[in-house]
Parts: C-alpha cells; structure tokens; sequence
C-alpha cells in the first residue's frame, strides 16, 4: 500500500481515498459506492499525477454526462489551479468526436462530417425501410443502437440474428450505414464503434493516441458497454496506466448496453489491477445508510462491501401507505410543507427549509403527472428531471407561446411557434422571406407585419395573410388585458381555443385519438390553472380561493414566463425536484421521497418477458437484481430524511388495481412497517399552536395594560 502523502492527508481525504489518489503505477479499480467522494478522489488524483511529473495534456478523465464532465472541470480547476486547463476532461462521446476529427480520414470520413440528431435517424431509416411510420423506425433504430453498442456491424447483426424480424433490421442497417457514409455523417453510437475501429484497425492511429494518454480515469465505470471497454483497453494499451472508478451497487443502465462484465473483465485482464474500496459514506445518516445495505443484500456481489455513515443515526426512514395516486400527491404536498414549517427536526434546527431541499423520485415518467398537478394547485416551484414537465409538453408550448407574443410582440420564437400552429396558410416560404426583411430592416418578426415596405417583398396574398394573423394577436392582447377574474378567463380561453381550433389540430396531428384527447385533457389543466390564478391568491394546502385580489389574464400571463422556462434555465434553481430514479443517479437532496414503490412499479413489470422457462428464470432474475440495484440508487439520494411510499390502489392503463408493497420495502429492515399519520394534521397542529401562541401573547399584553391603567 502506497504511504498517505502530506498533501492528501492535508487534504482531508480518508485512507481509502489517500490509497486510491497515490497509487499511479498500474491499473486500478476504486470501488466507490454511493457518497464516498468518488468526484473528489478524481480530481485529487489528477493533481498527484501532475506533481508527480505527468504533463496534464496527457491526462484524460472521461465521464458519462456533459453536466459531471463540466462539475468535474470546474473542481480540479479549483484545487490544481490553471495546469488543470491542460487535461481532457470529456464524455466518452466527446472523445471520440476528436478522435474522429483528429484520424477519422483513415475510415474514409471528412474532418468537417455531420452528427446526426435522434430525429434525423428516424428520417434516413423510415427512407431505408421504406416505411412512412416513425414508431417502426424508432424501433429498428433502437435495435441498431443496441447492436452497434455491442459492437456489430451490419453483416455481423444479420449473421447473428434470431428471427425474420432481426434479419429484416439488419438488412435496413446495412442501407442505413450506407447513407451515412454517402451523407458523410455519424449518429450517436457511431461516436464510439467508429473509434473503437480506428484503434482495431490501425496501428499507427493506436500508437499515436497511446503514446497521447499517459493515464486515463474513467467516472462511472460500471455504466460502460462493450464497445467503450474496448475503447479503453486500446488506448491504455499493455501499461494499463488508468483509474476506474465505479460501484457494481449502482448498475442501473443495463437496458442501454451497460454490462457488469466490464467489472469482472477488469481482474482476468489486468492481473495486477489494485482494487480499492470506499466505504465511508458523506451524505447519508446512519438510518437511511441501514436501509440501503439492507436492500443490496441480496443481490451477488461482485466486490464486497458495507457503507457506514459517522453522521448519526437521524431520522427514521418513514414508509407511508396511500389511498391512490393522488392521495399520494397531496401526502407528499404536506409532508413538504410540513418539513417547511419545522414540524419535524425542530430540534436540530433545521427549519424554514428551501424548495430544494426537496425531491420524489419515481420509476417511470408518467407518475409525475399527479405530483405537478399538486404541485401547481399547491404553488409550490418545480422542476422536472429525466422526463417531460408539464411546460415541456409540446401542446402546453403552442399555448404558452401565444400568451408569450401577447406580452412581448417582439419575442421572436414565439412568433414563429404560434403562426405555425395551428396551420394558417403562412407556409415556409413566406416566412422565409419575412425574416430575411426583419433582419435587412432590424426589426422584429411582428412588427414587420405592419411595415409599409412588406408589400415590396412579398406576395399580396402572403401579406394579407400575415396581417390577418397580426391583427388577431393584437385583439387577443386587447381582450386579455381586459379580461378580469377566474370565470371571464375560462371564458377568454375557451374562445380563444375555438377561434384557432386547437382541439381540431391536435385530433389532426396525431395518429390516435387517445393520444389526442389525453394532450387536450393536458390543455384544459392548463386552462383551469390559469383560470385560478386570474380569480385569486390560492391556499397552499386546499387550492382553495383564498383571497378576492383578482388579476387580468395580462398580468397572470407575465408570470407564465418563469414556470415555462424554470427547466431551461442555467444554474441552480430554488425548486423542488421531480425525477426518475435513472436520472437522479450521482445526485443528492437532504430529504427525499420515494413515490409508488409497488410490486410491477418498483421493481417493474417481472414477468413479461417470452422464451424457454430457463431463459425466462434467468431473465427475471438479471432484471430484479438491476431493480434492487435502483431501489439502493434512490435510498442513497437521501441525507437527512426518507420517506418511502406505496399505494393501496394504483391505475394500471385503464383499470384501477390493489396495490402491493414493493417486495424492497420489506428487504429495507425498517422497524416500523407504515406511517399512518397524515402531515396535514401536522401542519393544522402547527398553525393551531402558533395561533395560540399569538393569543397569549396579546392576552398578556392586555393584562399589563390594564395593570399599568390601575397603577
């Protein structure tokens, strides 16, 4: 074992990470598990590597996410100062873009070739399929990336494949790979198999990049595929100079590629690889920390290992059972502002809490809906992670960019969304040419409507029509500034809905009417919300009308604004998170939910898979174990406090079924088993008390005034 250096030890970093930061020489693996400062130990060893006498332009630190390579970035900035400057650190995509760049002419590819979009894939597939129908294609294209990811090409896929249905995508693989190299074009997967290729099959290219990284640490390294440990070995070459760092805990990416056989790969073919554990957690108390190695348990463990947490034992992990999704909403509402107001945790003083403070994490998608409409009703600040936010719906776009325009005339890409949609006659070519005249005049889209040199630019038709929908906007502008209270906006709307036919464009836009009616549901949420908000000020807890202080359908408008952008926006907002538990990996929140832990949620849907009994066994048992390894996920979010939901009744498509508990709940090892208390009678409990307080407190005071009088 390397001896603790001054400098590391200075540092703070424990033991485990002193090891792992001072050892150089070989290949390593640190087995980081969930809040062991796996980020820290990275940029440290950077900074060793560098004092050590390893230029930084021969360092690569490679990551999964543009947001941890730029997190990363900015820390050994910070701790190395300007040679940091000097190191790669890049996704693995990012370094095959320069790859590419660099040697690509060696595989036939431009320096100047394009990087194809999901939705230009989707294009040249339907056109190599010769279907008109985008499912079909997102399928095969799912397919290919699978293939591509494990390596195959084209003709290695065919040879493989199982069935007609496979050979028939190989075949359109084939012609989709011979558009791209006609198109002189790449998408996503190619970003890495293309690399892969340059190394295999080109020494001097192999040499050069070798010779390049002197040593190379790999973030997350139990999210590999095939393809990207391959990448690595060729270019650490027989030295086997690199740092990867990972937890086999937290595999949770299995259905994009992602293998734990790169981890087991890593002993047989670096014999004298240092295996390096972190098991002091930072994040977490004591209670959650039982919780979550209580549910890893069961699964095979490919390197041992137990977290401990020197935080204390805190607050027990709560498991709450619910009446329905919505019930489970408004549990979590309270709960929230429960926590706010400082019903609980007084004592440690944890009270007036921010919005961020908080997150409720899911399995899927579509369970955020019940929580936004609470949260909406409620007023409480959210935001949307690894999903689509309400905002983010494009039926909820077409709207909000209208009420835009009405604001703001000059807001641009507002414009062009709202004359587009619905269709008006206005086609590409008039705008077109309505651009190139806003742009040689220096004037917004919408007031070039009105100038008098338009006319010399464009056809009097495209005029007219243009001038038709401007006038529109500027009566709409009229009304809703005019427009007072919750009844006249719903009726505003509702006009305002009829005169564009909103509905008829939606039925006309999508292929099944169920899709269609459930994105105008979406459209009367939002009506109902704005609506409430022209009436009044809304009570927290109820959504009830609390006070008569009513708004023009202008003025609730300019608010729409920051709840439409709140997910767009740079830096870190003062909100509540919502996510999906793929998504919230490598992240952390000092209090947590875990909603709809049901059996068929969490874990997911088991028993859906076809084939032999054996393989369907074996199957069910991967995928459970990768479930359990979620479930670990979403407990380690956690630093002061969890709860863990489940509901007695859950929608199931259209049905509505009983709930069962999630089989992890029991696996956690709690000694409570439910929470039947409902946080609103704490926050009633709370308000009563303080009420209470204020009446004493005048009484008092009355007291001493009549004291004083008699004196």
């Amino acid at each position: 074992m390397s001896s603790p250096s001054p400098e590391s030890a200075a540092a703070g970093l424990n033991l485990a990470q002193q090891e792992a930061v001072n050892y150089m020489h070989g290949p390593c693996l640190v087995l980081a598990g969930a809040g062991s400062g796996k980020t820290r130990v990275i940029t440290h060893k950077i900074g060793r590597l560098i004092k050590a006498g390893l230029p930084a332009t021969e360092i690569a630190a490679i990551t999964f996410t543009n947001k941890a390579a730029a997190e990363m970035r900015e820390r050994a900035k910070k701790l190395i100062g300007s040679p940091a400057r000097g190191v790669v650190i890049c996704t693995f995509h990012a370094l095959g873009v320069r790859m590419l760049r660099q040697d690509g002419e060696a595989l036939g590819l431009k320096k100047q070739f394009s990087i194809l979009d999901s939705d230009d894939v989707t294009s040249i597939l339907k056109d190599a399929g010769g279907t008109t129908d985008a499912a079909t294609a997102r399928q095969w294209q799912w397919t290919i990336s699978a293939w591509k990811n494990s390596g195959l090409n084209a003709a290695q896929a065919e040879v493989q494949a199982s069935g007609d249905e496979d050979r028939l995508i190989a075949r359109i693989m084939a012609r989709y790979e011979e558009r791209l190299t006609a198109y002189q074009s790449v998408d996503f997967d190619d970003l890495i198999s293309l690399p892969l290729k340059l190394l295999q099959e080109h020494d001097a290219v192999r040499d050069k990049w070798q010779k390049a990284l002197g040593h190379v640490l790999v973030d997350e390294y139990q999210d590999t595929n095939a393809t990207q440990y391959e990448v690595l070995k060729l270019l650490v070459g027989a030295r086997g100079r690199f740092t990867a760092v990972g937890d086999d805990d937290q595999s949770i990416y299995g259905w994009r590629g992602a293998t734990l056989d790169n981890l087991k790969r890593l002993p047989e073919d670096y014999p004298t690889l240092r295996v390096i554990k972190l098991e002091q957690n930072y994040r977490s108390t004591s209670a959650i920390l039982r919780a979550a190695n209580n549910v890893i348990a069961p699964n095979p463990k490919l390197f041992p290992k137990t977290l401990f947490s020197e935080l204390g034992e805190g607050e027990p992990v709560r498991v709450v059972d619910c009446d329905s999704e919505e019930h489970e909403a408004e549990r979590v509402v309270a709960r929230i502002q429960s926590l706010r107001a400082g019903a609980e945790l007084q004592a440690a003083g944890e009270q007036h809490k921010e919005w961020k403070d908080f997150c409720v994490l899911y399995r899927a998608n579509h369970m955020a809906k019940p929580f936004e409409k609470a949260f909406r009703k409620a007023q409480i600040p959210y935001k949307v992670s690894g999903g689509q936010s309400f905002f983010d719906r494009a039926e909820i776009k077409d709207l909000c960019c209208w009420l835009r325009l009405l604001v703001n005339n000059n807001d641009d890409p507002a414009f062009m969304r709202s004359v587009t949609t619905p269709k008006r006659g206005i086609g590409h070519t008039t705008l077109g040419a309505l651009g190139v005249f806003a742009s040689k005049y220096k004037l917004s889209l919408f007031e070039s409507l009105f100038s008098n040199s338009l006319g010399s630019a464009l056809p009097a038709k495209a005029v007219a029509s243009l001038h038709e929908f401007g006038r529109y906007v500027n009566e709409l502008e009229y009304r809703a500034r005019h427009t007072v209270g919750a009844e006249a906006a719903r009726i505003f709307l509702t006009d305002w809905l009829k005169d564009i036919a909103y509905e008829k464009h939606l039925h006309d836009s999508e292929e099944s009417e169920k899709l269609a009616a459930a994105r105008w549901t979406n459209v009367m949420d939002f009506c109902d919300w704005m609506a409430q908000r022209c009436g009044g000020q809304i009570d927290d807890t109820s959504g009830a009308v609390i006070a008569a202080e009513t708004k023009t359908m202008l003025e609730v408008v300019q608010t729409i604004a920051l709840l439409s952008t709140i997910s767009e926006r740079e830096g870190e907002q003062n909100v509540v998170t919502l996510s999906t538990l793929h998504a919230a990996k490598g992240l952390e929140w000092p209090h947590v939910v875990l909603a709809g832990c049901c059996e068929g949620l969490l874990p997911f849907k088991l028993d859906d898979d076809d084939g032999s009994d054996v393989a369907k066994t074996e199957n069910i048992a991967l995928r459970l174990q990768e479930e359990r390894r979620l479930m670990y996920v979403g407990i380690t979010r956690a630093q002061r406090t969890l709860a863990v939901n489940w509901l007695r009744r859950r929608k199931k498509g259209r049905d509505t079924v009983a709930g069962v508990p999630s089989r992890f709940i029991a696996e956690m090892g709690l000694d409570q088993t439910t929470v039947k208390e409902d946080p609103r009678e704490k926050i009633k409990a709370l308000r009563a008390e303080f009420a209470k307080r204020a009446a004493d407190s005048a009484e008092a005071n009355n007291l001493a005034e009549a004291a004083r009088s008699a004196g």
